[in-house]
Formats: structure tokens, C-alpha cells, sequence
């Protein structure tokens, strides 16, 4: 029987290490032209709906429709320019709260003026971040869509109808990857690799999160320094995570007896919000947990039958390590190849 030489024996590790390469890069390749066959119009909805808001109402009238209406977002439309100019999120009236508080200004003001008075002054104080209004083409694809909301930090893209400029959603990483899991075909095994070892998520030093004894103030300071959506809250002493805050959880709003009421509810430690928060197995923002050895075959089975935002990676004893999102996957498929 013929043996092995030293030499060939050392090039094995290469060898391997060039074909988990190759796979690696035929995995993203398979993504992207997915996704450039895809049109943006494909991942609507059956039936859906889309709230517009005139920038003449009042902003606290908005936000209150919003709840009312269970929707994250709203293009504004400004019947003066007759063209959308923006939009505005359930997060933004949080930021205005915030900004209304440590600015000593009366909040009550905030049921009589109009979304365009109030984010106008909101951006020139930094209160805000001024987006104006990103869309995209109906028949454009996924790919671009994309790579406009990577390259612009968007996390809702309005889908337009080119004819008539008709507003036909709000589309969010989420619904792209639900949209993946759901018609994407490979025979192929090109997704085996830990999400670790595809450097998939935020981890180490970089991890942003706080304790429970933690303010709802403190927590959304440190989701605007950052640029967070959510952050996890994590035991003092065990590091251990024991719960998710989400800039979309506006319990501590919706149970508000007024604007003011809502401010001083900004002293609540969050473990008192995490209490109150709406627990329910099908919220997007709920906490999930996986491990390091997660490969991305199982992050995109997961994700078909939970629908998660972002997923938080824990260790053997379940202190946090890492963190996940649908914007970290879908970033992972659309970097250069080189870069892999």
C-alpha cells in the first residue's frame, strides 16, 4: 500500500481550508443570484396594509394611529410638495420624548404640533436622524433593495409602485429572509460553516448591553450612542441573559396615561419593562438563543419556523457571546467575495 510523502501530508490543512473556500463562495453566489432573480414585488404580501400619514396632523395623533394599527413605520406625505418626504417610526416619537425630557420642554406640546413642526425641530437638534424618504422600484431586485439599505443603515424600505408613485409596503430584512427560507432550492451542502466561523454577528468587546437595574433612559441612550434596534439584558453578576429590550416595545407608552406620564416612565429599571412586555412566542424581538457551533444550515432553519430579528449566542452556561441579526445575514451574503 502506498504511502503518504511528509510533504503532502502538511498540505492538507490548505487544501482543506481551499475547499471550505470554494464552498463558502459558491454558497454566496447562490444567495446573490437569488436574490437578483427575485423582484421586490415578490416578497409582498397577499393582503397587507400601508398607514401614510399627512405631515399636517399632530405628531402625537401619529403615533398613537401606529399603535393603533400595530405598524412600526409610516411614510409622511407632504401635501405642499405633494410627494412623501420621509418617514416616521414608533422609535422616533421615543427619541422626541427623550429629547423633550432632558430639554426641560413642555411635552404636552406634542398634541398639538405637527409631525412636519415637530421633526423639523427635531433633526436640527440632533434629536431625530433625518433619513428623507429612501424607496425602491416594485420591480427592482432583491440585491439592489439590498444593498440600499445596507449602504443608507435602513431597516424599512418602501416599496413603491413606479406608475403612480403608490407607496405598496415597508419592506425589512426580516421579510427578505422570510422570503429566502421560504422559495430558495440548493441540493447542494454550501452552508455548513459555524456562524462563528463565518464571523456572522457582533461579538467580544463590541457587544453593547445592560443589567436589569438599568433605567429605560440608560438603555435607549445607549441605543442611539450605538445605533442599536435592541439590546440584551444581561444579570450583573452571571453575565447570564435573562431578557431583550426592543426600541419597538412601546409598552412603556401604550400604558401611559399622557405624554408626561410617559416621560416619568422613562425612570422605570428595566426589569420592571421587561416585566410588563407583551410575551409572546411569535414577537420577532422575543429573546432566542443559540450556540457557536450554530451553522448557518441551522441559523436558516431556525429563523423558517421562529422569525426572529436577531438571534443571541450563549455559551454552555448561557452568558451571552454574540449577537446575530437579519442584517448581519443578509450582509453576509452581499459582501465582496474576496473579502470572504
Amino acid at each position: 500500500m502506498e504511502t503518504e510523502s511528509p510533504i503532502s501530508l502538511q498540505q492538507h490543512p490548505r487544501v482543506l481550508q481551499n475547499e471550505r473556500q470554494v464552498v463558502r463562495k459558491a454558497g454566496r453566489q447562490a444567495i446573490r443570484q437569488f436574490l437578483e432573480s427575485h423582484t421586490c414585488f415578490s416578497v409582498l404580501r397577499a393582503s397587507g396594509k400601508v398607514v401614510v400619514f399627512d405631515t399636517r396632523i399632530p405628531i402625537q395623533l401619529a403615533f398613537y394611529a401606529l399603535v393603533e394599527h400595530d405598524m412600526q413605520c409610516a411614510p409622511l406625505w407632504d401635501p405642499t410638495q405633494c410627494q412623501f418626504v420621509g418617514l416616521l417610526t414608533v422609535t422616533d416619537f421615543v427619541d422626541i420624548l427623550r429629547h423633550y425630557r432632558s430639554s426641560g420642554m413642555d411635552v404636552a406640546d406634542l398634541a398639538v404640533h405637527s409631525i412636519k413642526d415637530i421633526l423639523v425641530y427635531a433633526t436640527k437638534q440632533d434629536a431625530v436622524r433625518a433619513r428623507g424618504f429612501r424607496c425602491a422600484d416594485s420591480n427592482c431586485t432583491l440585491k439592489q433593495a439590498c444593498q440600499l439599505m445596507l449602504t443608507n443603515g435602513q431597516d424599512y424600505l418602501p416599496i413603491v409602485f413606479a406608475d403612480d408613485m403608490r407607496v405598496l409596503s415597508c419592506m425589512t430584512y426580516t421579510n427578505i429572509l422570510e422570503h429566502l427560507v421560504t422559495h430558495f432550492r440548493e441540493q447542494r451542502r454550501l452552508f455548513d460553516d459555524s456562524i462563528v466561523d463565518l464571523k456572522i454577528g457582533t461579538y467580544g468587546d463590541s457587544l453593547v448591553s445592560v443589567t436589569p437595574n438599568q433605567t429605560l433612559s440608560d438603555a435607549l441612550g445607549l441605543m442611539k450612542k450605538h445605533k442599536l434596534s435592541a439590546l440584551p439584558v444581561v444579570d450583573a453578576g452571571t453575565h447570564k441573559i435573562v431578557g431583550v429590550y426592543s426600541r419597538s416595545d412601546i409598552t412603556f407608552l401604550t400604558k401611559a396615561i399622557d405624554a408626561e406620564d410617559a416621560v416619568r416612565n422613562l425612570d422605570m429599571p428595566l426589569a420592571d419593562i421587561l416585566s410588563q412586555t407583551r410575551q409572546d412566542v411569535t414577537t420577532p424581538d422575543a429573546l432566542r438563543t443559540c450556540s457557536p457551533s450554530h451553522t448557518l444550515q441551522a441559523i436558516f432553519e431556525s429563523f423558517a419556523q421562529l422569525r426572529f430579528h436577531r438571534l443571541y449566542v450563549v455559551d454552555t452556561e448561557e452568558r451571552l457571546v454574540g449577537i446575530v441579526s437579519a442584517r448581519d445575514l443578509v450582509a453576509y451574503f452581499l459582501h465582496d467575495e474576496d473579502q470572504a
